[in-house]
């Protein structure tokens, strides 16, 4: 008995957040990938530990993370810039409190074999392997116009069979992300050349948000501030230790050629996708989201919360809290 009190009271005095993490979800807007690195990292490093959470990434499914996050199915959600606006516009109650990539990681990919496309204006009566959203035809016919060229053009919808179809010449251009199909198109040594959004009428854009509801927020800002504290240690220490990040999602994923992995995280580190001069990391700019809103909105890809067609974008401060990097 004389060795068991002083045990119980050191036991008693012990750190709750030793006994019992809280936990929390998250839905990724995609199968695990770079741009989830910081998430990974965050976990096997024990940012997420020292913090007192214990995180459940959902599994991949074909709801979307933001639909998911404004049922209330998940805490948090990483989401693409064009599904975060588009819900965000329809008055769901979700906020952004980071964004991953601090420039455009799209672009527009036809093969180089192609002699008869030098720029946007060729487009014009070819055929486009695209994804199934409004966006995708905004985004193309405003390039096509910039160059000067007729806004017509052919559309299939393949989803990622689009890159296989580019490379067997079965369509004629296609849409990619830089960072992850841009990597394995060169890893693949397949001659494509690209345009860039920006360069034909699109307005720059982050993209990789992550968001909760505003009531989870209003409700649990220490512990978002802690979770959001966590994943930007994550995100840093990914973007200063590429290579090393790279093994620590393939040990945590099931990925077929792990060589994409890691360029990819050559690519994102090397390229200021996270990393941006003058901007902290996570740091979101109000003035970019606005362009690209408003770009949506006059295009007509934009909905409210009634169904109808949005014409304009109002004020957009409330759709953002990013206050936990005060603390």
């Amino acid at each position: 008995m004389k060795t068991t009190a002083p045990i119980l009271a050191a036991a008693l005095a012990l750190p709750l957040t030793a006994h019992a993490q809280q936990e929390v979800s998250l839905a990724l807007d995609w199968t695990l990938n770079t741009n989830h690195v910081g998430f990974i990292v965050a976990e096997e490093n024990g940012y997420y530990d020292e913090a007192g959470l214990e995180v459940d990434i959902l599994p991949y499914s074909d709801s979307s993370s933001t639909a998911l996050l404004a049922a209330g199915v998940s805490d948090f959600a990483y989401m693409s810039s064009l599904s975060f606006i588009s819900t965000r516009a329809a008055e769901a109650d979700i906020v952004a409190l980071w964004v991953t990539m601090q420039k455009e990681t799209g672009r527009l990919v036809y093969s180089g074999d192609n002699d008869d496309i030098d720029s946007p204006a060729d487009l014009s009566g070819k055929t486009y392997a695209g994804f199934g959203t409004k966006w995708e035809d905004a985004l193309i016919s405003t390039m096509i116009e910039a160059d000067g060229g007729d806004p017509t053009f052919d559309t299939v919808t393949l989803g990622t069979g689009a890159y296989e179809a580019l490379a067997n010449g079965s369509v004629d251009f296609t849409l990619e992300v830089s960072t992850w199909e841009g990597v394995n198109s060169e890893l693949l040594n397949r001659n494509q050349k690209s345009f860039t959004y920006a360069d034909y009428g699109i307005p720059e854009q982050q993209n990789g948000y992550i968001g909760t509801t505003g009531r989870f927020l209003a409700e649990n800002p220490d512990l978002v501030a802690s979770f959001m504290t966590a994943t930007q240690r994550g995100y840093a220490w990914a973007a200063e230790n590429p290579e090393e990040a790279a093994d620590i999602l393939i040990d945590a994923g099931d990925f077929p050629n792990p060589e994409l992995v890691t360029g990819s995280m050559e690519l994102i580190a090397s390229g200021g996708y996270i990393e941006a001069e003058g901007m902290e990391i996570g740091e979101i700019d109000e003035a970019k989201v606005a362009r690209m809103a408003s770009f949506l909105a006059e295009s007509g890809v934009l909905t409210g919360a009634d169904g109808e067609t949005l014409e304009e974008i109002g004020d957009i401060s409330g759709w953002f809290d990013q206050s936990w990097m005060d603390e």
